[in-house]
């Protein structure tokens, strides 16, 4: 293995401040060198060689991971996300700009010393910029996680001049630079806890301090087991209907026959079959994230079994909108999103695929697929105009940009639909990328944007998907969307709580 510069450079001219700060950093790590720490010959080396890597960060993001709250999995990757841009910039421009050689290992023990000795620039320090950076990217999504990792990332830290890898100028910029990245990545994808939903419209929902007469219906095939003990826990009184997929819109009609509150237990799909059905019967909804993403129970602000349960124990609810479309005689409603075009075929493809070889690789394949494919998925009139459309996307309340991750809604009743619209033309995967950093746009050359509470699209192509909260039907002729304000009333703890 050979450094990844060249170490033989020539040292620049003399300067004085730069001088004394350079010595003064040598007297500091010497400092460090002949004092006697505590405690730390058989942990730092340890630690330090640990992580290596990133191996150390990798073991505890599974670990925080591993507790599978929400919360937890999205700091554990928040962590992951801030430490591989933390090592991206160190490797490319870090350690290439700034050529300096690592201490002189004279003055510490050779106990303390690394049995292998890096062999790139001092500085800065990429395990201090890993460690400052996974620690603080973990903060800023869950600060209780942050409290347990940030001990252990500040030992690494100093472990790099307890064993004499680096000058503690070194360390310092490392951890500069790491905190950094970690704030960089909540420019791109804000922290959920930074966006929070607000209170009204307030809504009258009956209290149940145990639970009696919330009966939750439980989609089996999300692997809800877990949801299902903790939501007993929570309200013991409550009545639990555990179902497969295909018998829970049954077991929906006849839980509301007999419930003071539906309750449901599923992903976005699954959800919103229940809030059909609590709309019919005129009945308050308790939803319990038990999907992939969660997009409806997340951006209400109901991120687990623990907040909804103090929601019911406490009556707490708000009033949603809800989006209906309507094509002929059919009707469906939609709590997250409604689309047409490339969407809805991606979804196909990628169900006729994920039973033979997984979820991620079969959106892969559908992705490649369809986005090859020679013919536009949707043709519509907008405007008095029939025009070809990659993609039609109408979201049930205004999605906000969040850099280059899909938006989120922090106000589920504004009363408006967040329509967007992908122009057909030649190259549909660079169209969409192009809609999708665009952002908000309201208009370029491909993708045009606006926010209304009622849409028409005339002369559909027969059978045109159209997915409604991922759930992918056929609409042809006349389609209508439109806005049902505050039409559904949803437990929710308010914010303060």
């Amino acid at each position: 293995m050979s450094p990844d510069v060249d170490l033989t450079v020539p040292r620049p001219g003399r300067h004085a401040l730069r001088d004394r700060l350079l010595a003064l950093d040598c007297r500091l790590f010497e400092f460090a060198a002949e004092r006697r720490w505590p405690g730390a010959e058989p942990v730092l080396p340890r630690l330090s060689r640990g992580a290596n890597h990133g191996v150390l960060w990798f073991a505890a993001a599974a670990a925080i991971a591993a507790s599978r709250t929400p919360r937890a999995r999205r700091a554990a990757a928040r962590g992951l996300a801030s430490l591989s841009l933390a090592s991206l910039t160190i490797n490319t421009l870090g350690k290439r700009s700034v050529r300096r050689p690592r201490p002189v290992l004279d003055p510490v023990p050779l106990v303390r010393q690394l049995k292998r000795q890096p062999i790139t620039t001092s500085f800065p320090s990429g395990h201090s910029a890993s460690a400052a950076a996974f620690a603080t990217g973990v903060a800023l999504e869950s600060p209780a996680w942050g409290a347990a990792v940030a001990p252990v990332a500040f030992s690494v830290a100093m472990s790099r001049v307890y064993t004499g890898a680096h000058f503690p100028s070194d360390v310092l910029a490392g951890a500069a630079l790491g905190v950094g990245a970690a704030f960089a990545v909540r420019g791109l994808v804000p922290a959920r806890v930074a966006a929070v939903p607000p209170a009204r419209p307030r809504a009258a929902a009956p209290a149940l301090p145990d639970g009696e007469g919330l009966v939750v219906v439980v989609n089996t095939a999300a692997g809800t087991a877990d949801r299902v003990r903790a939501l007993h826990d929570a309200l013991p009184l409550a009545e639990l209907v555990e179902c497969e997929p295909s018998d829970v819109p049954a077991e929906l009609e006849k839980a509301a026959a007999r419930a003071r509150v539906l309750g449901v237990c599923g992903g976005d799909g699954t959800v919103n079959t229940a809030a059909e059905v609590a709309l019919r019967h005129g009945l308050p909804l308790a939803v319990v994230p038990g999907g992939t993403l969660n997009h409806f129970a997340y951006d209400l602000g109901v991120e687990d079994v623990r907040t909804l349960g103090r929601a019911v124990r406490e009556g707490e609810a708000v009033r949603v909108d809800v989006g209906r479309v309507t094509c002929g005689e059919r009707q469906g409603i939609f709590l997250n999103t409604c689309s047409l075009g490339v969407y809805p075929e991606l979804v196909r493809e990628r169900d006729r695929w994920s039973h033979r070889i997984g979820g991620w690789p079969a959106g892969v394949l559908a992705a490649l697929r369809v986005l090859r494919a020679d013919r536009h998925p949707l043709e519509a009139e907008l405007g008095g105009r029939t025009r070809p459309l990659w993609l039609l996307f109408a979201g049930n309340g205004t999605y906000h940009r969040m850099g280059l991750a899909p938006g989120r809604r922090v106000d589920l009743a504004d009363g408006r639909l967040d329509v967007r619209v992908v122009h057909g033309g030649r190259r549909p995967a660079l169209r969409l990328l192009a809609a999708a950093f665009a952002g908000p746009l309201t208009r370029s050359p491909v993708h045009a944007a606006v926010q209304v509470d009622r849409l028409r699209l005339k002369d559909v192509a027969p059978g045109t998907l159209l997915a409604l909260d991922g759930e992918v039907t056929h609409v042809e002729g006349e389609v209508t969307l439109e806005k049902l304000p505050e039409h559904l009333t949803v437990y929710r703890p308010t914010p303060s709580d």
